[in-house]
């Protein structure tokens, strides 16, 4: 009697007790529409016409950014990227801008100061630092970095790389998502065409950065173009008419 009486007691006091809370969605999962974001009205004109050739909303949602976050660009140039990534970080987010004294002499000084004149990038933080060190000593914990179209240029530029890649390391956080985007070179080419033709193999790419303590957690198909060679100049300077038409590989490596 008295066990059948403890055990009637029990299952009215489990059954009492409230379900387990669900646990909390993703931060990023259905946070925004990206295509939305993409299609904001104040964008600029010259933006909308790279956006066939770059597919920003894929790009987005492929490295996963959502509102509160702290990333960073590294070679923002003109700034195309970083404003994308403020308008998806939100008000309660942050985006650091990275670029070197050459490209800002060579090429983004007025485009990138104009764009940081928009209200709309009132949060974007500029930095002017090398890429053997490319974030200021208060980007720490970072949620996101991305480097778009630009880590063939480091080659040439003879920047240490194996010391930026360990720089971002250090500046994400766990679980921290280090992006990166650029034309594929092909098989067997290395870095040796990363001048010429502003290409690299995504293989060097994969082994630098993983070397670097990354993880590959994902690689994105959107801008794959099959028809592409691989043997003409993919700088948006020497492309002309095919920019934004080249072979480019997509990766996401993860801070363990």
């Amino acid at each position: 009697m008295r066990t059948a009486l403890l055990l009637s007691l029990f299952g009215w006091a489990c059954a009492a007790q409230p379900p387990p809370a669900a646990p909390p969605p993703d931060s990023t999962a259905g946070a925004i529409d990206y295509a939305a974001l993409v299609g904001a009205p104040d964008r600029s004109e010259a933006d909308r016409q790279l956006d066939a050739g770059r597919k920003p909303a894929e790009l987005l949602a492929f490295a996963e950014i959502g509102p509160g976050m702290v990333v960073a660009e590294l070679a923002a140039g003109g700034g195309y990227t970083a404003e994308l990534l403020m308008r998806a970080v939100g008000p309660t987010g942050v985006v650091y801008g990275q670029n070197n004294p050459f490209i800002l002499e060579r090429f983004a000084a007025g485009p990138w100061a104009e764009r940081l004149a928009k209200p709309i990038n009132s949060k974007i933080l500029r930095a002017d630092r090398e890429f053997d060190d490319p974030l200021p000593p208060e980007a720490q914990g970072l949620d996101r970095v991305l480097l778009i179209l630009f880590y063939h240029d480091t080659v040439w530029m003879k920047t240490d790389r194996a010391r930026m890649n360990a720089a971002i390391f250090r500046a994400l956080k766990p679980g921290g998502l280090y992006v990166i985007v650029d034309h594929s070179g092909r098989a067997g080419t290395g870095v040796s065409e990363a001048e010429t033709l502003h290409r690299i193999e995504e293989q060097v790419v994969r082994e630098e950065v993983t070397a670097a303590g990354f993880v590959l957690a994902g690689e994105g198909d959107f801008l794959r173009e099959p028809k592409d060679a691989r043997d003409w100049n993919a700088s948006p300077r020497q492309a002309g008419e095919r920019r934004g038409t080249s072979d480019r590989f997509v990766l996401k490596f993860k801070k363990p």
